[in-house]
């Protein structure tokens, strides 16, 4: 494995790879959002616990390689009591820079599946009930 590709998985990534902040289920998430990656097979489902404009608490789960199941365990932690507005208003780079390793352009879709669960939950929380189906 050339240098470049160890990088990929250093300690940082391996360590919330092997043992992720927040794996599993809230008992009550305010919102959930699920997504999978069709080129690679990554899941990952995203729950937050929102009080008062603030992520509370965030939980994942899901299957696939170590980026974007490490990149998960991460931005939950990154999350956790930040302002909903806040995480709306985060760049693609800021989620890259969190990983804080070098990514091929299509680990950056593994690193970055997590963040599209985010940004796609937090901008449907304004969106109104669907209508139920008559």
């Amino acid at each position: 494995m050339s240098d470049r590709l160890d990088d990929i998985y250093d300690d940082h990534i391996l360590d919330h790879f092997e043992s992720p902040y927040h794996k599993g289920h809230l008992p009550c998430p305010s919102c959930a959002h699920s997504e999978r990656n069709p080129i690679c097979g990554d899941q990952l489902t995203l729950e937050l616990q929102i009080a008062d404009g603030k992520v509370q608490q965030a939980f994942f789960d899901g299957k696939g390689c170590a980026i974007s199941q490490a990149a998960a365990s991460m931005l939950c932690e990154h999350v956790e009591g930040r302002a909903v507005e806040e995480l709306r208003n985060m760049p693609a780079k800021q989620m890259l820079d969190i990983l804080n390793v070098p990514l091929t352009p299509s680990r950056q879709k593994c690193g970055l599946l997590g963040f599209k669960v985010l940004k796609t939950m937090l901008y449907s929380l304004d969106e109104p009930p669907a209508e139920p189906a008559k």
